[in-house]
């Protein structure tokens, strides 16, 4: 059985989770602590996958540590160790071809990869801090927000904790007024190209894809953000999201 290694409540690693269930691939998922993942995974025969982020156009201390030595999520299959989405996905494609991640059209697979490209780099900026924390956010208030949600509790189980590691989250991912704007200024340009990708069928549609599975958890982290939800109202890109990562009950 494959093992997928995971932070609690990380949109990426969520993504990975979608295409394992969308290929039916049975998997036993491995929680990981948040901030000593990169140590865990390097321990477990993973690399960073060559991927270099950044939180905006800086590259924290906390980054360049993860990009060297591992990331999250961290497949485990038959004595591969594949990391990141991009090559998780290809991975899954290659392995378990009955139920594709891609279209076989060149043109419709071209249009998935350029949006599954956008989801992705929505889940590695190295930003999460800002689409759920929000401008000057206190601990006390994200550890409320985040204990439920599409995604499940962020990061850590316990309120407490949540509340005590917050301010180290935000520091390693740059967390900052001028970020949370840039967010704010994005969001409705963002939007609105997904709900053009729906209304051409590239996402969306009967048959779900990696784009799909790359962009949904990005929206779904975004959405803890109850201030942010009337710019989904009445978009098809909320529909999307409902459809994959409905509101817990």
């Amino acid at each position: 059985m494959y093992r997928l290694y995971v932070i609690p409540g990380s949109h990426a690693c969520r993504a990975a989770m979608l295409m394992l269930e969308h290929q039916q691939v049975p998997y036993r998922r491995v929680d990981v602590v948040t901030l000593l993942h990169p140590i865990v995974v390097r321990l477990h025969g993973f690399d960073a996958g060559g991927q270099t982020r950044t939180a905006g156009a800086r590259r924290t201390v906390g980054l360049r540590m993860g990009d060297r030595l591992g990331t999250v999520p961290a497949l485990a299959a038959d004595g591969h160790r594949v990391s990141t989405n991009h090559r998780i996905a290809r991975f899954l494609d290659e392995r378990h071809p009955e139920l594709p991640l891609f279209p076989a059209d060149p043109e419709r697979r071209s249009a998935v990869e350029e949006c599954r490209a956008v989801g992705e780099r929505h889940a590695s900026d190295g930003r999460p801090a800002d689409r759920v924390a929000g401008d000057g956010a206190r601990p006390a208030g994200f550890s409320r927000s985040t204990g439920d949600g599409r995604l499940g509790y962020l990061l850590y189980r316990r309120a407490l904790t949540r509340r005590v590691i917050i301010p180290r989250i935000r520091g390693v991912f740059a967390a900052s007024s001028r970020a949370n704007c840039e967010l704010l200024a994005d969001l409705p340009a963002t939007l609105d190209r997904i709900d053009a990708w729906i209304a051409s069928g590239v996402v969306g549609g009967a048959q779900l894809n990696a784009a799909d599975f790359m962009v949904v958890p990005s929206l779904a982290l975004i959405l803890y953000r109850s201030d942010l939800l009337p710019l989904f109202e009445g978009r098809p890109t909320l529909e999307l999201v409902d459809r994959l990562l409905p509101e817990p009950a």
